[in-house]
């Protein structure tokens, strides 16, 4: 498992992929999962795992017929989260969020995205092209969470779902905000 320590290395290292000097908290995680129907989320989306916090939360929730596809880039993050992750409904993927499309069968859509990706770093034409995969590979009655430690994110995820409410924790470090969108 990936140590507090190494998740501190890889943010000096690779400050445009990791977004926080520590891993989120379980209460973040609980948070942004609590209003989730989980008997009906059959295709499950994660973005950005890190050290899995989120992802665990999420397997505990999950229908035994549910699926959850874990994207994360970082290299030290994803063999981390492959050598540990063992449940076959899960499926960690070595790749960009921006290609979640190539990763599913033809025409499978995701009923629930769960993305902790620092966009305030990305370029602005990597922040759109994320979001916009994000929102065609979702159902028509699909959710999005994101959460951020600002709301720069905001506008552009108003524009590209019809309704979006934002919530706070501060019981994460740093404090985050919560973003629920809907995409009809």
């Amino acid at each position: 498992m990936t140590t507090k320590r190494n998740f501190i290395k890889q943010f000096f290292k690779n400050k445009n992929m990791v977004g926080a000097i520590t891993p989120s908290s379980k209460f973040l995680g609980k948070k942004m999962l609590s209003k989730i129907d989980f008997n009906s989320a059959k295709i499950i989306i994660e973005l950005g795992p890190g050290t899995g916090v989120f992802t665990d939360l999420i397997i505990q929730r999950m229908a035994p017929d549910a699926k959850l596809f874990v994207f994360e880039l970082n290299d030290n993050f994803y063999t981390s989260l492959a050598a540990r992750i063992t449940d076959p409904r899960v499926h960690v993927i070595h790749d960009s969020a921006s290609n979640i499309s190539k990763q599913l069968k033809t025409g499978e859509q995701a009923d629930l995205i769960v993305s902790s990706l620092p966009l305030t770093v990305f370029s602005e034409k990597l922040r759109k092209s994320v979001i916009t995969e994000s929102h065609q590979i979702l159902k028509e009655t699909g959710t999005y969470v994101q959460f951020q430690y600002s709301l720069q994110a905001k506008r552009l995820l108003e524009a590209t779902y019809k309704t979006v409410s934002v919530s706070f924790t501060l019981k994460n470090i740093p404090p985050a905000f919560i973003y629920k969108c809907i995409k009809t």
